[in-house]
């Protein structure tokens, strides 16, 4: 059995910064301990299924093409991100205070209605993000393959944009923390 890559951590260590390769985060990449990068784009969902046949096939079309052009190893990621409705609910509420039709005001305290469903205990309100992620130690070619991939989705009727700090933090969350946010500062040497 290969040990290569694996670091000698103390036994009955607890913290999670003794077995993770991460060195850091930033400008979008984590840097790991054996100086690869691992970074890639976040691509905005868009509904297929309301489009008619023929885009659809296109669009499917277009994914196959993108997916076959990829001639390295990467991860698909599709994570859940907890969004707060909280501002949306206090515009609608600002609306409806502005607004003398009676009709548009139904409907108005129609969506409020709704909102407020969501933000009970049995609903949770989250946004699904994809991402494509790879792993590479040549900054150059980083820049090559994002451009690239993002340009071949945008063929495809795709947006997508290189994952932030933030993105990154959050995939991390996901994994080690069972989706849980930290809202400390983590020290890494």
């Amino acid at each position: 059995m290969s040990t290569a890559g694996i670091t000698k951590i103390e036994k009955g260590s607890g913290f999670t910064e003794d077995w993770v390769p991460i060195k850091a985060i930033q400008n979008g990449m984590i840097l790991l301990n054996s100086g690869e990068y691992v970074t890639g784009i976040k691509v905005s969902p868009k509904n297929i299924f309301i489009l008619d046949q023929g885009a659809q096939d296109n669009v499917i079309y277009n994914l196959r093409n993108f997916y076959n052009t990829l001639d390295f190893e990467f991860w698909i990621i599709i994570a859940d991100r907890p969004v707060d409705i909280n501002m949306y609910l206090a515009q609608l509420q600002l609306l409806y205070q502005r607004t003398t039709n009676n009709v548009i005001r139904k409907i108005i305290m129609q969506d409020i209605n709704k909102a407020n469903q969501f933000m009970g205990a049995e609903f949770n309100v989250i946004d699904t993000e994809y991402f494509i992620l790879f792993k590479e130690k040549r900054p150059e070619i980083i820049q090559k393959r994002i451009h690239n991939m993002i340009g071949t989705l945008a063929n495809a009727g795709l947006n997508s944009t290189q994952v932030s700090n933030a993105d990154i933090r959050m995939i991390l969350d996901n994994f080690l923390n069972g989706g849980t946010t930290t809202n400390f500062g983590t020290v890494m040497a």
